[in-house]
């Protein structure tokens, strides 16, 4: 079963998570993704780890080490940090990242009622994976901070969110597809990020396919070209330590104005 990153996010608050209700079909509650995180299942609540678990499980350790790696030396991590400080969202690592066991073949999640990114450490194995996770979840928290997402009633804005996190994430990459038996090159970028795009909202909603098409589709030319805070889709590491120093001089030039 092939991994894969779904962008979950929820309200402000958890007071405020609309309760699940049945699809336009009437066949199927929306649970809107808590279902794939088990920890954070509303009916559960979100459950403290102890020292004696973090320290005792070689899983959970593994995902706090790769995680420090992802933050530490990552130029798409930095250019997302220092981008969500400067609009006044501060990321802290031991409050904003959760090491949790996830349902399925999910990679992570943002729970913005927690105002957490969680990692899945059971499915995450790789520090490529991990990354991309991070980076991935981190978009999702960017916009949440700079924008008023409705993240739960309105499909096109989580739709626009998912199209810019397979974007700028490196999801997308030419050798991430090739691993996926993906040879087009024709638009590849752009077919690939819709795709997933889509399988995203499907994760997540109870939605006919339909309906997630249309959302994609409706916001995808200006959410696609919308790629801040890079500035450019970072194509490969040479090129992300670029967009890193584009941002740092970019931010040097906003502070002597």
């Amino acid at each position: 079963m092939r991994e894969r990153e779904v962008g979950w996010v929820s309200p402000p608050m958890a007071s405020e998570r609309p309760e699940s209700r049945a699809s336009e079909g009437g066949e199927e509650e929306d649970d809107y993704g808590y279902g794939l995180f088990p920890e954070r299942r509303p009916s559960e609540g979100k459950r403290e780890r102890s020292s004696v678990y973090k320290t005792l499980f070689p899983k959970h350790r593994e995902c706090q080490a790769m995680l420090t790696i992802a933050l530490t030396a990552n130029p798409y991590a930095k250019v997302l940090l220092d981008a969500m400080k400067n609009s006044g969202c501060t990321v802290y690592r031991d409050r904003h990242f959760s090491c949790e066991d996830c349902d399925g073949c999910v990679g992570g999640g943002f729970d913005s009622s927690t105002s957490q990114i969680v990692l899945c450490q059971n499915n995450i194995h790789r520090q490529g994976h991990m990354n991309r996770v991070v980076i991935h979840e981190l978009i999702h928290a960017f916009d949440h901070c700079r924008a008023q997402v409705d993240w739960f009633h309105n499909v096109r804005h989580l739709a626009c969110s998912e199209i810019r996190a397979a974007n700028l994430s490196g999801d997308c990459s030419l050798l991430n597809e090739l691993g996926r038996f993906k040879f087009g090159l024709k638009q590849h970028q752009q077919t690939c990020v819709r795709d997933r795009a889509i399988r995203s909202i499907l994760a997540v909603r109870k939605i006919s396919r339909e309906s997630a098409e249309k959302a994609v589709d409706e916001v995808f030319d200006s959410c696609f070209n919308d790629q801040e805070p890079f500035g450019r889709v970072p194509y490969s590491k040479s090129d992300a330590k670029r967009v890193y120093q584009d941002f740092q001089n970019r931010d040097r030039y906003y502070t002597n104005l």
